[in-house]
């Protein structure tokens, strides 16, 4: 299985259609309807990027002056693009390249695995013999599109196995225990995606949607807090802590995520309910004010006028 649909895509790497046509509207990546295992890697980095909150255009700019230096057609599919502090970088040819200062930077991250313990490449040559990450991936999504999730499970588990620190194979494989409704174990393995990586926005975000399933509205809100922490521009987890406030009754607290939203998400049939919570809670909060000031009475002028009010309550 080398070729994905659209409708794929967006289950595999969860994410909203909205997004995706985002990402197509502002040149990151061309519209289509089948994808390759290869565009797949393209929108996982696009994702991360996002949930950096790196903006689309700093990652335009850095693809179109990267196409200018080393003549690239594509650098997201033919180079790794990688944030060093506020700024992106690609990785390609053994350097790592800033494109819009045209300077090599030191890849402090190729010395760390040059330099890794005897124990992991030791692990890494105990997988002679069994298919590379890529064949496995595939091979697991294979297996949910036929319908057999004990297989792809088990060929995400050997991923795991093959690469521990894999933090989206344990994400993947929590999202077929979460459709299968076996949500103990999804937690656990979102649990161990925040472990791996705690800086992997989607790993708080998935967890707080199954700490929800779980009924445990104060976990699901710190998780969805903290991813929103990590991405102050992520719409879904400001939607999703919206819901949780107002199941919650904290009407100003859900109010303030429903506004972030609408804010993210201009148009479209989440940002209508968005606006329509927005209003709802706005109205709610005008009729409280209202009930409130019926028994007011209004500060007059003057100390005389002062001590008759006094006497009066």
């Amino acid at each position: 299985m080398n070729s994905f649909s659209r409708q794929d895509v967006l289950r595999i790497l969860q994410i909203s259609s909205r997004q995706l046509l985002g990402w197509e509207k502002a040149g990151l990546i061309s519209q289509r309807e089948i994808y390759t295992f290869q565009d797949l890697g393209q929108l996982r980095t696009l994702r991360s990027l996002r949930e950096d909150d790196v903006s689309s255009a700093s990652i335009r700019h850095s693809v179109a002056a990267m196409q200018a230096v080393a003549g690239m057609s594509n650098p997201l599919q033919e180079a790794s693009l990688v944030r060093t502090g506020t700024r992106l970088a690609f990785r390609c040819d053994g350097a790592m390249v800033d494109p819009i200062r045209r300077q090599l930077l030191f890849d402090f991250e190729r010395v760390e695995r040059q330099t890794a313990t005897s124990e992991v490449r030791a692990l890494r040559r105990a997988s002679d013999g069994i298919k590379g990450i890529q064949e496995l991936f595939v091979a697991a999504v294979q297996a949910e599109e036929t319908g057999e999730k004990h297989r792809a499970i088990s060929l995400y588990e050997e991923m795991l196995r093959v690469d521990p620190d894999y933090a989206p194979g344990y994400i993947n494989l929590g999202t077929i225990h979460f459709h299968l409704r076996q949500f103990v174990r999804a937690e656990e393995l979102y649990r161990q995606a925040t472990e791996k990586d705690p800086g992997y926005v989607l790993a708080f975000f998935d967890l707080g949607n199954v700490l929800d399933e779980l009924e445990r509205p104060d976990e699901s809100i710190a998780a969805y807090q903290r991813a929103v922490e990590l991405a102050p521009r992520y719409a879904d987890a400001h939607y999703n802590l919206a819901l949780a406030y107002e199941r919650k009754g904290e009407r100003r607290a859900a109010l303030r995520h429903w506004q972030a939203y609408a804010k993210l998400d201009k148009s479209g049939p989440w940002s209508e309910h968005a606006r329509t919570q927005i209003r709802k809670l706005l109205d709610g909060e005008k009729l409280s004010i209202s009930w409130r000031a019926a028994s007011y009475i209004a500060p007059v002028k003057g100390m005389a006028d002062l001590q008759v009010l006094q006497r009066l309550n």
